[in-house]
């Protein structure tokens, strides 16, 4: 199954993503960022499912929390950053 990852420089601002989209009704996970996805920061993300990924984004944009990209994750493992 294929997974999508949204990634963010600090863990205050994935907790303030998670709320967000929660709250927005999408359901996702906060998690440890895995280390082939770390750019900088601490490295926390939220794990969502192909087809909430794009209502968590526009979730995020309306309510002004910055994430720093967008990955699509295949069950390979095999992982393209997303066009924000």
């Amino acid at each position: 199954m294929r997974f999508y990852f949204i990634t963010f420089r600090s863990v205050t601002l994935a907790q303030r993503g998670e709320r967000t989209i929660r709250r927005g009704g999408v359901s996702c996970n906060l998690q440890r960022t895995p280390r082939w996805m770390e750019e900088r920061g601490c490295g926390y993300c939220l794990r969502l499912r192909p087809q909430d990924a794009a209502r968590a984004v526009e979730l995020l944009r309306a309510d002004g929390i910055q994430f720093s990209k967008v990955f699509a994750v295949n069950e390979a493992g095999e992982a393209e950053a997303l066009p924000l």
